[in-house]
């Protein structure tokens, strides 16, 4: 790459990432911090370093400080290291101002990391994105040493969708003006999911559907060299098909095998893992099982309700419960899981929060109704939970039974009120 290309890119990006057309989302940057973006593919991760541009810009920085490079630009060959370097070297030949780095999937480059720590150590800051969560390996965490805070970018939650259609829930009176668009906009997020690209396309599935082409060729078959695609492709599809069960890792295997194309337990794991890399898939751990139980025989979500839809033919009672576990995920990270004894199954479990939640596409069969409550209050019985929920699509009303409330919330209430800062 000439220096002359890579002049030439800097001043183009510094045109067009300060003419970017941007829906505000809802993270917060501490000043003088360095940050990782990591996500799925098209989850919003640039347009989030744009927002973070456009901050910087608002508090006085000068555009010429700004050094974004996409190192996805198709004029660009293979990188290593030393074009890193030249890059720094090429802005510093332009300009006299010490730069703001702002490096879009710079996973790609062999060796970025000790160039991201180098620049840290020099007190540069520093915002990278990459699509690959081996961007949190452990050995990756050791090189860059603490010097970067990792934020986690998923696709939209229900209240920056609203914004993308114009109605903002911080609004006095937003919901009594808006209360039909809200409702109706719910079951469409609910449907196609929360992807930005497709927030105002009328009929998202052949986007949704070259987007798991991108992730299944390129983040999955061909970065980890998987020969067997047929299998891993009849996993992903036996994964959605189960996604409201827990699973094990043998019973993935032996579940591909019976469809004739052999795969072992070990090529479950490796999969799996591959899967979560890719930011495809959310596991939740047993909170009461055994640390071998939690490892092996978890529940798996998809990132996105859009991407779920996909592989299934009716796919409402999935749908709601992946929804409830993407925005669990995007609000308590790690801190959420679901609870199963042999006489108890919870599908939601937040212990920092005192909060257990069932999910009901609806609760008006009375036998339905009695088994989503009972869940609760044994759970109740055996943990200190303050707060019981049931998350149905449309239903709403308060149950009081054995001293305890349950609050029964129609999904589009949930989402709305269920709101947070960060992403």
């Amino acid at each position: 790459m000439t220096k002359d290309l890579i002049k030439t890119l800097i001043a183009e990006y510094q045109q067009y990432v300060t003419r970017v057309k941007l829906i505000p989302r809802q993270v917060k940057f501490l000043d003088g911090q360095n940050y990782v973006l990591v996500g799925l593919r098209h989850a919003g991760k640039s347009y989030l370093m744009y927002q973070r541009i456009a901050e910087l810009l608002s508090q006085g920085h000068l555009q010429d400080e700004v050094l974004y490079f996409n190192f996805e630009d198709d004029r660009i060959d293979s990188l290593d290291i030393t074009d890193l370097e030249l890059i720094k070297t090429c802005y510093e030949e332009m300009y006299d101002h010490k730069p703001l780095f702002f490096l879009d999937e710079v996973q790609l480059v062999n060796g970025w990391e000790k160039f991201a720590r180098r620049l840290a150590d020099q007190k540069y800051q520093v915002y990278i994105t990459g699509s690959n969560a081996k961007m949190l390996s452990n050995e990756i965490a050791t090189t860059l040493g603490g010097r970067y805070l990792v934020q986690e970018v998923f696709p939209y939650s229900f209240e920056e969708y609203l914004k993308a259609h114009d109605i903002d829930l911080t609004q006095k009176n937003a919901e009594f003006k808006h209360r039909k668009q809200i409702v109706r906009l719910a079951d469409e997020y609910f449907r196609k999911g929360g992807m930005p690209e497709t927030a105002l396309m009328p009929n998202s599935r052949q986007w949704l559907s070259s987007l798991f082409s991108k992730i299944f060729f390129g983040d999955l078959v061909a970065r980890h060299g998987i020969r067997n695609d047929f299998a891993l492709k009849v996993l992903i599809r036996k994964l959605a098909e189960s996604v409201k069960q827990p699973i094990s890792y043998s019973r993935m295997a032996s579940i591909v095998s019976s469809t004739g194309k052999k795969m072992s337990t070990d090529a479950a794991i490796d999969y799996i893992r591959y899967m979560d890399e890719s930011w495809l898939l959310l596991p939740f751990e047993n909170y009461v099982g055994k640390l071998q139980d939690k490892e092996m025989n978890r529940k798996y979500y998809f990132i996105d309700n859009g991407l779920l839809a996909l592989f299934l033919l009716d796919p409402a009672t999935s749908l709601l419960e992946n929804i409830v576990a993407v925005n669990l995920r995007r609000k308590y990270g790690d801190g959420c899981y679901f609870f199963n004894t042999p006489k108890t199954e919870v599908d939601f479990f937040i212990p920092e929060e005192s909060m257990a939640i069932q999910v009901s596409y609806s609760i008006a069969d009375r036998d339905t109704c009695k088994r989503e409550t009972a869940a609760l209050l044994a759970l109740a019985d055996y943990q200190d939970v303050q707060h019981l929920m049931i998350v149905t699509k449309d239903e709403e009303e308060t149950i009081k039974e054995n001293g305890k409330l349950i609050s029964v919330t129609p999904l589009w209430k949930w989402l709305k009120e269920d709101q947070w800062t960060g992403i």
